[in-house]
């Protein structure tokens, strides 16, 4: 299993130069290769569905090979679908608006020092913004089991929001173009996205099988929004193709918790296992 991750921007030198949108779509395909895509499953979850998408439209077109299936969740391939309070955010105001309030240049106590950022204490107000209630409330039942001596409940409180609050500076430049392809003009869905040049065409994909997960209550990425993808891999074979939504799961109930342990992993395992002929996995007991 290979994982891939974010350095956060702040603590990357602006002498090492930019990081866009196009660069995304290339580091994924670079992986690809380097890992080789004979017993490969590619899985990506919200902001990386659309540059995954891409990256492997483009090796398609090129005649490469591609991965075997590729799994996306809760992602905005299609943010037209059931608008949420981030769509709305990202259309309520222009490019320039974002530029001038959300963007801004890391001090001088940091190796990125002047580098333009979206910074993560940012990220973390919007989020929390969006549901207020819901966080005061699971904050006071932490309280509450404290009180009561209830420790598996307290732990499980603290390993979400350990992970709720680890956000991060995002680079300026991959960010303001996030907002302008994926956001406002929906270039993937509207097949008119360029990279480096290259028309991002799904259609030419006819080699790798897909599942699309989304879940039911998903307040940041909406119902229809990463299903569309179907829609734009029309090359696909409907035998290959697989799409779940969870019942009453929200953003991060899709792959983390109760219900991804129940509910989206048995699924997502049999969708790999089908779709995965090498003699090693056909030996394995399902």
């Amino acid at each position: 299993m290979y994982i891939t991750d974010w350095i956060d921007a702040r603590m990357v030198p602006v002498e090492n130069g930019p990081f866009h949108l196009d660069d995304y779509v290339e580091y994924i395909q670079e992986f690809i290769r380097h890992i080789g895509t004979k017993d490969l499953h590619v899985i990506s979850v919200c902001q990386p569905t659309v540059p995954v998408l891409a990256a492997i439209s483009l090796m398609a077109s090129r005649g490469e090979d591609t991965p075997r299936t590729m799994t996306m969740m809760g992602g905005p391939i299609d943010a037209r679908h059931s608008p949420t309070s981030v769509n709305s955010l990202a259309n309520e105001h222009s490019f320039e608006w974002f530029e001038n309030n959300v963007i801004y240049t890391v001090p001088a106590n940091y190796p990125g020092v002047g580098r333009k950022v979206y910074p993560g204490f940012l990220q973390h107000a919007g989020f929390i913004a969006m549901n207020p209630e819901r966080h005061l409330t699971a904050h006071w039942d932490f309280y509450q089991n404290l009180l009561r001596g209830d420790d598996e409940d307290t732990e499980q409180h603290r390993r979400f929001y350990d992970e709720y609050n680890a956000v991060l500076d995002m680079v300026a430049e991959y960010y303001m173009e996030t907002i302008r392809v994926v956001f406002q003009e929906f270039r993937l869905a509207e097949g008119t996205w360029e990279v480096n040049g290259e028309m991002v065409r799904p259609q030419d994909i006819a080699k790798t099988a897909i599942f699309t997960i989304e879940g039911e209550l998903d307040d940041i990425s909406g119902s229809g929004q990463t299903r569309a993808a179907h829609d734009l891999c029309t090359g696909i074979p409907a035998k290959h193709k697989r799409h779940f939504t969870v019942e009453k799961a929200g953003h991060y109930g899709i792959f983390s918790g109760r219900r991804w342990r129940a509910m989206v992993y048995p699924q997502l395992r049999e969708f790999i296992l089908e779709h995965d002929k090498s003699p090693k996995t056909e030996a394995m007991p399902t």
